[in-house]
């Protein structure tokens, strides 16, 4: 499938009217490159129907809402991203996808689905949130086994999953750049007498409230000195940027599980 007439990318969006969705849109009204060609949404939302934008209605079908599409980009939850991939790999669409919170089974079946259409998958689509895991990374790895690691993340109240997919994947930087295994270093919950601190945890704490988009801190502690890398997002725009530019690249791309990495030439 190819970009139409005026070289512009076809994206359909996935929760179009969630939080990400509505900002998806956004940044595809004000992109000379790329324009809206579907929007899906559950059956059951009272929007359905509704033309967003000339020729394209709200839907409930993801292969109606994907028909014209050269990608999508899916902020939902784990089932409906799910069923918009297999929609995706029937019809060679690409697929951008910032779901969290998959159960092992239905990131089985993800995994597979992205041996048959180019998959970009991320907990965080920041430009900048990418470049911290690499940093982080690159850190801990300069750093050594003297420096103790921790990840403070705070979220939204809304927000369904935690940690966040984010604080997991420093924390995946992290054992990496140690050669560690993640899930034996990972510590997300302390209370009572916990004895002394393990010197090759991965503590990872999460914090819930207001309307905050997302701040993740990464503490490496040393002896007399710390480091602290962090981000803070302010709003929801950026994460969309990110996403479309996700887009751009996966469009031409062989079938295959990519990240924001390989977006941004970093692995």
């Amino acid at each position: 499938m190819s970009t139409d007439e005026a070289g512009r990318l076809r994206v359909a969006c996935v929760g179009a009217f969630g939080r990400m969705g509505e900002r998806v849109r956004a940044a595809l009204s004000e992109a000379t490159d790329a324009e809206l060609v579907g929007a899906l949404e559950g059956a059951s939302h009272a929007e359905l129907g509704r033309e967003l934008t000339p020729g394209v209605a709200l839907t409930s079908d993801p292969r109606r809402a994907f028909a014209r599409a050269d990608a999508v980009i899916d902020f939902s939850v784990p089932t409906a991203s799910l069923a918009g991939l297999r929609a995706a790999a029937d019809l060679g669409v690409a697929y951008v996808c910032g779901t969290t919170g998959f159960r092992p089974a239905q990131r089985a079946e993800f995994d597979a689905l992205a041996k048959r259409v180019p998959v970009v998958w991320a907990p965080n689509f920041s430009v900048a949130v990418t470049v911290l895991v690499h940093l982080v990374g690159e850190a801990a790895r300069l750093l050594g086994a003297g420096f103790d690691a921790e990840i403070l993340e705070l979220h939204h109240a809304a927000k369904r999953d935690a940690p966040s997919g984010t604080a997991l994947r420093l924390a995946a930087a992290i054992a990496a750049a140690r050669g560690q295994d993640v899930e034996q270093a990972l510590v997300v919950a302390r209370s009572g007498d916990t004895g002394v601190r393990p010197a090759d945890a991965i503590g990872v704490q999460a914090l819930r409230g207001g309307d905050n988009p997302g701040e993740h801190s990464v503490l490496l502690l040393g002896r007399g000195e710390r480091l602290e890398l962090v981000h803070r997002a302010a709003t929801r725009d950026h994460f969309a940027a990110g996403a479309l530019r996700a887009a751009r690249w996966a469009h031409g791309q062989p079938p295959g599980l990519y990240g924001m990495e390989q977006v941004l030439a970093l692995a």
